[in-house]
């Protein structure tokens, strides 16, 4: 008889938190230079509220089971040669990094963020080390932060929100700055009005990227910056990691619903027994 394991399932393939719920699927079987990963936790994901919406289009090479954030012990392997894993072996992928964190270990001279309440413009400040926030519901946070670089902008916008803030990535960049586009929470269409005229005048250049679709390769040496670079920080106690609410893993559905609040600043993990 086929091993079976539990995972997250979709009432109908796609709808509300509600539509969660704790499945039964056959185990997979690792392919050649992948592991067999027994999850002990996972954390939630913008990415798991539009996958779940069906908004998400799953890139070939992955299942369709909800999750991308995990902690675990290896349980064993497909065809695989190489030294650096072994079975029993404590692994997690795509650990939450914050990214702020990240800008100040690397000298970063001012780091801006915008957010929905003065609760987590004073976490990002106080706790992860922002130079200044910005409240978009209530400010015009595009030119608060020219006022506070001096009419000079940023060299480089880093944006999960998408159309309603395009505007004001425009605005904001420096001369010969860039703006990456990592989602798109408001929508991807474009109010009217929009004026492009900055990505000329200031020669910016744009660009989107994501992280579950690349290739193998290009996903390897991400890992192995992200070993050379941030592990020993996390080791060390220099990046902090926050942690917002633990779920048991049967109350995936109240988790979801807490990420869609918007009220988290740190990070919601859901626990497997």
């Amino acid at each position: 008889m086929a091993r079976t394991m539990r995972a997250i399932g979709i009432k109908g393939g796609k709808g509300p938190a509600d539509a969660l719920f704790v499945d039964t699927i056959p185990v997979p079987a690792p392919a050649s230079n992948q592991a067999l990963i027994k999850v002990k936790a996972f954390g939630l994901n913008r990415m798991d509220l539009l996958q779940r919406e069906g908004q998400y289009p799953v890139p070939p090479q992955a299942p369709s089971t909800l999750g991308v954030e995990f902690s675990g012990t290896i349980e064993n392997f497909g065809d695989y040669a190489g030294k650096d894993f072994a079975v029993g072996d404590n692994v997690f992928g795509l650990a939450y990094g914050a990214g702020i964190q990240l800008s100040k270990a690397d000298n970063a001279s001012a780091i801006y963020v915008t957010a929905g309440s003065q609760e987590k413009i004073d976490f990002c400040v106080d706790k992860l080390g922002a130079t200044a926030g910005f409240n978009y519901r209530t400010q015009d946070w595009a030119s608060e932060i020219q006022k506070a670089t001096n009419g000079r902008g940023v060299d480089v916008v880093i944006d999960f929100v998408g159309a309603t803030h395009f505007q004001g990535n425009l605005n904001v960049a420096a001369r010969d700055g860039r703006i990456v586009q990592l989602g798109q929470m408001s929508g991807s269409t474009l109010p009217a009005g929009v004026d492009i005229s900055g990505f000329i005048r200031k020669r910016l250049r744009f660009e989107g990227s994501t992280l579950r679709s690349r290739d193998e390769q290009y996903q390897k040496k991400l890992r192995d910056l992200l070993v050379e670079h941030a592990l020993p920080k996390f080791k060390d106690g220099s990046f902090k990691i926050f942690i917002e609410k633990t779920f048991p893993f049967e109350q995936v559905a109240e988790a979801h619903k807490l990420l869609e609040s918007n009220r988290t600043k740190g990070k919601i993990i859901c626990t497997i027994d």
